[in-house]
């Protein structure tokens, strides 16, 4: 009876022995090289081994990894391939025990031993990360003290089989590497602005590739339904997903925030998951890092901030400054408002402050990335039933503070706005909170828009050449959902602790979702939009009714000429 394939270092020593007696020497029926994840791998038609072969004990003193092993080992290793490289022997015998329902590359490259990023490789038996693999690492132990014998290197996402520590190359890896970091072609990217064809995970659920759940991991639902925002804006997914974007490569040294964000922005468009959803984990611990703990995962906060903040530093990372298309961020969302200043003076013939063309009027012309819009006071309006009705006011009702002729009061100043030039994607904040030490309000008016066909000419001059260059579709929409009252105590006092504060707030949560316009279908010949509703893992397919309900916080609206282009 013939024995299992061994392992190179094994195979070596008995190679040393054969000069002796020709009978030690395995048999294996040599095959064609060829290249498989970068490393040279012939394959083999013997059968796979999926037993394990005894394991030398370690040695019970508490040893520190020792990196340097992992270089000697690889000479070792090289210098063995060279002496067998036409004996074609087998190495992948161990593969049938990978468990691909345990991989998750969402989180943190962290050793759990060690916590060290150095050096990290992943056990493809139980999906747990390790520093090292010489002898003594954490990896070693791990592989000898479980008996998990398939590691893959985070960094290099080379293949080896520990404690022998030889390299393995095998077609059958490729779907790992493609979870692990998922890489685009030019014709996948375009691709990507048309709704695609469904896939499949391990467990053959079918979903859609960038319409999939973000997952909660406790209080992140406010920065989930901005990261969903960002990356269905074509520009900014392309700029992250391309492997040509120049700002990306490694020689150009991307900060930490941005290279986790690429890789969010690849996972989330990736057709070749083993699970329906990812995890924002990685990203957003360099998110509370680079914050200050500001945007934490652990406590509810307000999207309008974090969107603030992510789109200013990302403009920042990426080299921009003040100039125009500076950055990728300004190439999208960029504006330019006038403004004109004027200090109060009461007239008595006017009941409410005026501006006086016969005084010196201030004009400043501002840049933004997003507009500001106020909604009217709260009526107290109740039906026959003395129900409270919710008031609503259409969009353009509170997109008239950029006319040029509305006056707003701020201290003792007039201030009139209007739009001195258009974005390619114009982000809308419908600012419904008010908060002092006492109490906080939130206004609960709806907000009554089209899908379709915004047209913003009246607010802008001098005036776009092209109608098609003022007119706006919706793109995401971002609505708040609770059962809170509209106002509250911000403020302890008599009988208002802060354990009743907290009782009241996990009662009545305050959540955030969103609803995105999804491309054209590629098997329809209609040229209606489909619209997908995202809270955290949940996603749905919705009716273009169900975007107009709900208290709307945060819109992002397409330019029209760029919205046919997609189409």
């Amino acid at each position: 009876m013939s024995s299992p394939p061994t392992s190179p270092p094994a195979a070596k020593r008995q190679r040393l022995e054969a000069s002796l007696d020709p009978a030690l020497v395995p048999s294996s029926p040599s095959t064609s090289a060829q290249q498989i994840n970068g490393h040279t791998n012939g394959e083999s038609s013997a059968p796979v081994v999926t037993s394990a072969p005894t394991i030398p004990a370690t040695s019970t003193s508490a040893t520190q990894p020792d990196e340097s092993d992992d270089d000697e080992e690889e000479e070792e290793y090289q210098a063995f391939k060279h002496d067998h490289e036409d004996e074609g022997i087998h190495r992948d015998m161990y593969l049938d025990t990978i468990s691909r329902q345990n991989l998750d590359f969402d989180f943190e490259r962290l050793c759990s031993k060690s916590l060290s990023n150095i050096n990290v490789y992943a056990c493809l038996v139980c999906g747990k990360y390790f520093q090292g693999r010489g002898r003594g690492s954490w990896a070693y132990r791990h592989a000898v003290g479980e008996n998990h014998r398939v590691w893959l290197n985070l960094t290099t996402e080379k293949f080896y089989v520990l404690p022998e520590g030889y390299l393995v190359s095998d077609p059958s890896l490729n779907d790992i590497i493609h979870v692990l970091n998922p890489r685009y072609t030019s014709k996948e990217l375009i691709k990507l602005s048309k709704l695609p064809e469904p896939s499949f995970t391990l467990s053959s659920q079918s979903y859609i590739p960038g319409y999939i759940g973000i997952n909660n991991i406790k209080k992140n639902d406010y920065l989930n339904v901005v990261l969903q925002l960002l990356l269905h804006i074509p520009p900014i997914r392309n700029f992250l997903i391309d492997p040509k974007t120049p700002e990306l490569k490694e020689e150009n040294r991307p900060t930490e925030l941005v290279r986790r964000f690429s890789t969010l922005a690849r996972r989330l468009w990736n057709p070749r998951l083993f699970k329906s959803q990812i995890s924002p984990h990685e990203f957003l611990q360099e998110v509370n890092k680079r914050s200050n703990g500001k945007f934490k995962m652990t406590e509810q906060g307000d999207p309008v901030e974090f969107l603030s903040w992510i789109i200013n530093t990302l403009h920042r990372d990426l080299g921009g400054n003040k100039k125009k298309h500076s950055s990728i961020i300004y190439s999208t969302f960029q504006g330019k408002v006038q403004i004109q200043t004027q200090q109060v003076i009461i007239h008595k013939e006017y009941s409410r402050p005026v501006f006086d063309i016969g005084r010196d009027i201030q004009t400043i012309s501002s840049p933004f990335l997003f507009l500001a819009l106020d909604l009217p006071a709260t009526p107290l309006f109740t039906d026959v039933n003395e129900k409270k009705i919710i008031p609503q006011v259409p969009l353009s009702t509170i997109l008239a503070k950029f006319d040029g002729k509305t006056i707003q009061e701020f201290g003792p100043t007039l201030k009139r706005h209007h739009l001195a030039m258009l974005p390619p994607y114009l982000i809308l904040h419908i600012k419904r909170f008010t908060k002092n030490n006492f109490v906080s309000e939130r206004n609960p008016t709806i907000v009554n828009f089209p899908l379709r066909g915004v047209d913003v000419s009246e607010y802008v001059d001098p005036k776009p050449t092209d109608p098609m260059y003022s007119q706006y579709d919706l793109l995401s929409n971002v609505t708040l959902d609770t059962t809170k009252a509209s106002t509250e105590t911000t403020g302890t006092g008599p009988g208002i602790t802060a354990k009743k504060k907290k009782q009241n707030e996990e009662e009545n949560p305050l959540t955030w979702k969103i609803h995105v316009r999804a491309g054209q279908n590629n098997n329809a010949n209609t040229t209606d939009k489909q619209w997908f509703e995202m809270q955290d893992l949940r996603v749905e397919s919705v009716t273009p009714e169900i975007v107009f309900l709900g208290e709307t916080v945060i819109q992002v609206w397409e330019r029209r000429d760029l919205s046919t282009t997609r189409s």
